[in-house]
């Protein structure tokens, strides 16, 4: 093996040993050992400012070395050359080591020197100090000094090879130890991969790149015999593991087991066992993985790979947010009337089952970064909401913070004159943001002001949050500000929702990587849409043809109960009054019904009234 061909190997086999090899001295050490002992005695009397400049050095000495051998190969029988051992492959055994030097004699350029003498090029016998501790009769890799240390550091990565199994050694036990083989990876070495495919899913309902033990309360229990994990980069023991994880993967929970390694990067590699048991399958073609609930229900990531151009920005749809948003322009702003004090409210009394989902949410936000512990004067109490989905989450009631923040007055662009944009283009997309109001920061001295209390402690959010006044002022700014450049060429936005217009195919591509490449803004794939001839935008279809009321809305209307108290008047106003712009003469129709809004008008429910409802 060549040194080029070394330096290849010993860098990919690097990146499984990142502990190992965290320093570049020790990079340059662990290189050392594994070169051609003639190489090692050249070098390593040498001090190298990089590890690059090592193996520059090395290639320098092997070229010199090979014109030396060129040179020997002149004037030498063939038959001499027959029993000299390769030379520059990567390092043996001290027992192959002491064979080869028996046989070899005098016949090699460069051996060993002896332990009475320094390392010369003359020398033809015996074994060379060791580098590590000046000492003679062992190499480096066999170093007394070296074994002590790694006895009393925490590493438990070993440099030695996989151990093989022994008949009749048990261990301390009586038990021989399990071993397995895992391909060990860390996550900047993967993020760099083209060709690794990386998730993120829910450990025991938290996100698992922000994987904790001991704060998620997860079961963790000793075996009675250790384990041994044959890693690329070494082995790793371990006794520890956690007998019942719950893996939330889109939705569908899977139970496994872990084992816990000494380890970073990368949280959570699923084994060949687990994976056999999921019946997983893997299309390399289209980089997608398709598991098998436990109840025999299908789950699938819904792909980016075969969306036109969309499929080269994975990284804008991630199933969670990767963390806190970078700084921006546009920062939430708190700003209170005149001489307001700090707020603080006792927090409401909450059933068990809801004091769960609560702490559930604490852990996720925490795990995101979105909240933190607080020491603030100020506490708003806590409550659990219905969402449209029929589930719940956690919600704080700022009513009491909002009636004394000053009412930003940005104002939010009116549906009608962003329609009026659309005419003449033929093809859409919608981009539905993820989870669009954590994707900005508040101000650092407004982040007290947005204290909750639980029971499980006072904490305060860095990001913005859902029950804030102006928070839709504030977001509606930072959308302009970072769309301005597109705004009233090729898109429209309203709050969260993006909606890309061209006249052309060609134009569309072109519009969708300039939406897509700079603002570091995530998306929430399952509601967006691209590449149509119409898209249902803001309660309306829009398409080549026009825009047209939402049928799903138009139902809506349909199915309206005839009203029977006032409020119920004003609820169906307001909602067909939507789509005035659809109904002819619309204030003449509604008349009848409007002049029950005034005040003083007893509530009589009339035909004249029934006939305007009904039309």
């Amino acid at each position: 093996m060549s040194v080029i061909e070394y330096r290849d190997k010993f860098l990919q086999l690097a990146r499984y040993a990142t502990a190992e090899v965290a320093e570049d001295r020790e990079k340059q050490e662990y290189f050392l050992e594994g070169l051609n002992d003639e190489l090692q005695y050249q070098l390593m009397n040498h001090t190298f400012p990089s590890f690059h400049q090592l193996v520059d050095s090395a290639l320098f000495t092997e070229r010199k070395h090979q014109e030396i051998e060129e040179r020997k190969r002149k004037y030498n029988n063939s038959s001499s050359s027959s029993n000299t051992r390769p030379r520059f492959s990567q390092g043996p055994s001290s027992q192959q080591q002491g064979q080869q030097q028996r046989a070899q004699g005098q016949q090699g350029y460069y051996s060993a020197p002896s332990a009475d003498t320094p390392p010369t090029t003359n020398q033809t016998t015996g074994v060379g100090p060791c580098y590590k501790c000046g000492g003679a009769g062992h190499y480096a890799n066999a170093c007394p000094r070296k074994v002590q240390s790694n006895q009393q550091g925490q590493q438990s990565v070993q440099r030695q090879n996989p151990p093989q199994p022994q008949q009749g050694r048990p261990n301390q036990q009586g038990k021989a130890p399990w071993q397995g083989k895992v391909n060990h990876v860390t996550a900047e070495s993967a993020a760099e991969a083209p060709n690794v495919v990386l998730g993120t899913f829910l450990v025991n309902s938290h996100p698992c790149y922000e994987f904790f033990l001991i704060p998620y309360n997860i079961p963790i229990r000793s075996t009675n015999r250790p384990m041994v994990v044959s890693t690329p980069g070494g082995t790793l023991s371990t006794s520890l593991i956690c007998p019942r994880v719950s893996i939330n993967i889109r939705g569908v929970e899977f139970c496994t087991k872990l084992i816990i390694i000494g380890s970073t990067g990368i949280d959570i590699i699923l084994g060949m066992e687990t994976l056999a048991k999921w019946d997983v399958r893997i299309d390399c073609a289209k980089r997608t993985v398709h598991l098998t609930a436990p109840g025999g229900q299908k789950v699938e990531a819904k792909p980016t790979e075969g969306i036109r151009v969309v499929c080269e920005y994975p990284d804008v749809f991630p199933d969670e947010l990767p963390g806190m948003p970078p700084d921006r322009e546009v920062e939430f702003l708190i700003e209170l009337l005149p001489g307001t004090a700090p707020i603080a409210k006792r927090q409401y009394r909450v059933a068990p089952k809801e004091q769960e989902l609560i702490k559930e949410n604490i852990d996720e936000l925490l795990g995101k970064g979105f909240i933190r512990p607080s020491f603030s004067p100020w506490a708003f109490s806590v409550l659990v909401v219905d969402k449209k989905d029929g589930t719940q989450r956690m919600c704080v009631d700022y009513r009491a913070l909002n009636d004394v923040t000053i009412k930003n007055k940005y104002p939010l662009p009116r549906i009608e004159d962003l329609f009026d944009q659309l005419q003449g283009a033929c093809v859409f997309s919608k981009i539905d943001l993820r989870s669009g109001y954590h994707q900005m920061k508040i101000r650092p001295s407004d982040i007290p002001k947005t204290a909750f209390i639980t029971r499980f402690g006072l904490y305060e959010y860095t990001v913005m949050s859902f029950g804030l006044t102006n928070a839709l002022a504030y977001f509606m700014n930072l959308m302009n500000k970072v769309f301005m450049e597109y705004l009233d060429k090729f898109v429209v936005v309203f709050i969260d929702d993006i909606l890309i217009y061209s006249k052309t195919e060609e134009e569309h591509e072109e519009h969708l990587r300039l939406m897509l490449r700079e603002h570091k803004l995530y998306a929430k794939l399952s509601k967006c849409e691209f590449w149509l001839d119409q898209v249902p935008f803001l309660g309306h279809v829009v398409s080549k043809g026009g825009i047209m009321v939402d049928p799903s809305k138009i139902s809506s209307v349909m199915d309206w109960k005839v009203p029977e108290v006032v409020k119920e008047v004003r609820g169906f106003l307001g909602l067909v009054g939507y789509y005035r712009r659809f109904i002819a003469s619309f204030s003449k129709i509604a008349k009848p019904m409007t002049s029950l809004l005034e005040k003083g008008v007893p509530f009589i429910w009339t035909k004249e009234r029934q006939a305007a409802f009904d039309e």
